[in-house]
């Protein structure tokens, strides 16, 4: 068997100025949306970026981030598989669907509440909104309401069953990692700064696991080297950088491409109805045509 190249040293033309980057010559990218609903042609992009971004030796995984157990469904999960073969994609087998692997995510929790990395949060929605709801410079962020409970408190309301989830105490755990930094292939190299997004929820009351967490875990699980995503994700890589750091996982280089935009300059979004893949197919726009609009034009099937 012939042996995969372990790296490649590559130019890399970003928005401001080149970057030279040692990268996988082969890498493993990933496509991993959540089947809340049909995939539009924003969804389209990103995965004809990241199986672009695998190039012909490379390897694009498909993942479904199911953790929501009330909006994801199965339909919209055997949709999303049917859109992506259409596009001419195609995909190492399994899939690996996150409400399978709660058990792995508590594990990986467990080893952050177990060091005083990570705090029950009882905040309800109705707690959460009035708190958020004042003026911040940028996103809302977490101001820390039940960080300032006693472990005595804490311990009292969990035996009395009130339903929490489990934040992490970033302050706490930077302090433990010291400064971090990661690298995007656009963007160079990043000091990381999740305090600026607070105390980020890690698992929510119903399951052992957060959008952060699950993530963070899987790339490193599936050996993702580059992880391929749009720009609002952007502030999120800050978290995981450091949900790295304190699992002890690998670190891969990103790449936060622009999102494609409307007509009107807005993001296309399941929750504004942005026309799905399914009725563009319905109306009669072949593949190609798609792939086109979606900025791939040359895309080679897999």
């Amino acid at each position: 068997m012939q042996e995969r190249p372990r790296s490649l040293l590559v130019q890399i033309p970003c928005r401001a100025a080149s970057l030279r980057l040692t990268l996988p010559a082969m890498p493993i990218t990933r496509f991993a949306p959540s089947p809340t609903g049909l995939l539009h042609i924003g969804h389209a992009h990103s995965a004809l970026f990241a199986q672009a971004a695998a190039g012909s030796g490379g390897t694009m995984l498909l993942r479904l981030e199911d953790i929501d157990l009330t909006r994801c469904r199965p339909d919209f999960a055997t949709a999303i598989e049917a859109d992506l073969a259409w596009l001419g994609l195609g995909w190492p087998l399994p899939v690996r669907r996150q409400s399978e692997h709660f058990g792995e995510y508590r594990t990986a929790l467990e080893r952050l509440i177990g060091r005083g990395l990570a705090y029950p949060c009882f905040c309800t929605r109705s707690q959460l909104a009035a708190a958020m709801a004042a003026p911040h410079a940028g996103e809302p962020v977490y101001p820390g309401i039940c960080r300032a409970l006693s472990p005595a408190e804490r311990a009292d309301r969990i035996a009395a069953g009130d339903a929490h989830g489990w934040r992490l105490d970033v302050a706490a755990a930077l302090a433990e990692t010291g400064p971090l930094e990661w690298r995007d292939l656009d963007h160079g190299l990043v000091p990381a700064t999740p305090l600026d997004g607070g105390d980020v929820l890690i698992a929510r009351k119903d399951i052992p696991a957060s959008y952060h967490l699950a993530v963070t875990w899987d790339d490193a699980l599936q050996r993702v080297e580059l992880v391929t995503r749009g720009d609002d994700l952007f502030a999120a890589t800050h978290v995981h950088r450091l949900l790295q750091a304190l699992l002890d996982l690998p670190v891969p280089v990103w790449h936060h491409h622009r999102l494609l935009l409307d007509a009107e300059g807005k993001r296309f979004a399941k929750r504004d109805r942005a026309p799905t893949l399914a009725a563009m197919r319905a109306a009669g726009i072949s593949a190609a045509e798609l792939r086109a609009r979606a900025g791939f034009p040359d895309q080679p099937a897999a």
